[in-house]
């Protein structure tokens, strides 16, 4: 199938949510848990998941859909991966950043997928033909060692410090050292988008599922950055910005192989 029919409906699926994420903004919404109180859900996380796999449904019905709150349905050759609101804890808060983020792959290689700010209103879009921002071609190019660059990362999370104990202190207190400056802005899709665009220089997580990072990672490579790991599967990723030097950072022993 065309990968810009298929951006064209994730982009499609993507921004049907916009108005009700903007409307629910700020509003406070009521908080429940999944795993632990780490964890949080809204109503809007599944009532936006809905409307997202009803558009997929409705113009690709042969397909797989694997969603952060309904879990896996339907069948055929076409994969897609959603996060309704990746971030939810900002959003439910009222911090602003956080994003919608579906990616689609045909035959286990990803081909096309979207990362949709409805705050900020900013469209990152990616197939196999390359990745743009609001129509703009997308450069992922920055700082090339790590005393001049952004690290945008989750590390520690709490099963970060379960597993790895004090190392993970002492890993982060490694990044405090040797970055420029550490952000912990709390969504993986949206960090990997900003690296995409050069907004920042690199991006570090565990334990990550494919709805996180799936467009994401099409994202970064198809502007020409580094995305280490698998992003349909379960587990850690790097990525970073073109020309940056991956050998001569701390990061480097973190790289997923």
């Amino acid at each position: 199938m065309d990968v810009t029919y298929l951006l064209d409906i994730a982009t499609e699926a993507a921004r049907a949510v916009g108005p009700r994420l903007r409307k629910a903004f700020r509003s406070r919404p009521e908080v429940s848990t999944k795993r632990d109180f780490h964890d949080p859900v809204t109503e809007h996380d599944r009532a936006a998941e809905e409307t997202i796999r009803a558009v997929i449904s409705a113009r690709v019905p042969e397909s797989v859909i694997v969603g952060e709150e309904g879990g896996t349905s339907g069948s055929g050759d076409l994969v897609w991966y959603i996060d309704p609101i990746d971030g939810t804890a900002n959003f439910a808060a009222g911090l602003p950043f956080f994003c919608v983020s579906i990616a689609v792959a045909a035959r286990g290689e990803l081909v096309a997928g979207v990362v949709y700010d409805p705050v900020r209103e900013d469209e990152f879009g990616a197939s196999t033909e390359g990745a743009w921002c609001n129509g703009t071609p997308l450069r992922s190019a920055g700082a090339t060692r790590d005393r001049e660059a952004m690290l945008l990362s989750s590390y520690p999370t709490p099963a970060d410090l379960e597993a790895d104990g004090e190392e993970a202190l002492r890993r982060y207190g490694r990044f405090l050292e040797s970055f420029s400056a550490v952000r912990k802005p709390g969504s993986a899709a949206l960090k990997l988008a900003h690296v995409a665009a050069g907004w920042s220089d690199a991006a570090y997580g565990t334990r990550a599922h494919p709805w996180d990072v799936a467009a994401g990672a099409l994202l970064v490579r198809q502007a020409g950055g580094v995305y280490l790991g698998d992003p349909l599967a379960q587990g850690s990723y790097l990525a970073h910005v073109d020309g940056f030097d991956l050998d001569g950072s701390v990061l480097a022993e973190l790289a997923p192989r």
